[in-house]
């Protein structure tokens, strides 16, 4: 075994990680709806740098959704409402909330919606709709959407190396984690009715 083997497999790991954080990213932001701080948590486990880079990459793909639900929701606003309240926990009204909360507060809205479980793919749709202009939603959002992604993958990271917790195997740390963002999911979807 040559001396680059080792360095190339963490380079390959990194980009691996790099990828699936940006496409999360993307797809969370377009129709998916499982955030991807449910994988840079996962990563922070084991690498907390890799997982800091990752949050880059996700917020990459986020703006990249983003972008493109904008665009969807200035071409076709009804069909791209449709199509959210179509995903699990979205509700007509809560595209209505966000358009009235993009119209009352402005940009600020992008920075309440992680508080209130709003997903960010409606703001870009109402957005557009209301005709604010994509470059500052693109702006608003790298803030917005980079302190959350940073702040979960920070408290994952801290309590992987929590004295209770880093005395356990890598495998518990993952069925805890697998079972954390479970409970938050099935709290969440009870909550939002869904």
């Amino acid at each position: 075994m040559s001396p680059e083997e080792p360095t190339a497999g963490r380079r390959l790991e990194g980009r691996g990680t790099a990828t699936t954080a940006a496409l999360w990213g993307f797809a969370e932001a377009t129709l998916f709806f499982l955030v991807p701080d449910v994988y840079l948590s996962r990563v922070a486990l084991e690498a907390p740098r890799r997982a800091l880079r990752a949050c880059l990459w996700a917020l990459l793909g986020a703006l990249a959704g983003g972008a493109l639900m904008y665009g969807w929701g200035s071409v076709a606003p009804q069909t791209a409402e449709a199509a959210l309240a179509a995903v699990p926990a979205i509700a007509a009204d809560t595209v209505d909330a966000v358009r009235t909360d993009l119209a009352v507060h402005g940009w600020a809205a992008l920075f309440l919606g992680p508080l209130t479980g709003t997903p960010y793919k409606i703001y870009a749709v109402e957005s557009a709709r209301l005709g604010m202009g994509l470059l500052p939603l693109l702006a608003v959002s790298v803030p917005a959407r980079l302190i959350r992604f940073l702040l979960i993958t920070l408290l994952a990271a801290a309590a992987a190396r929590a004295p209770g917790l880093r005395r356990l195997s890598a495998g518990t740390q993952r069925w805890i984690h697998a079972a954390a963002w479970t409970a938050f999911y099935l709290a969440y979807f009870s909550w939002k009715g869904w």
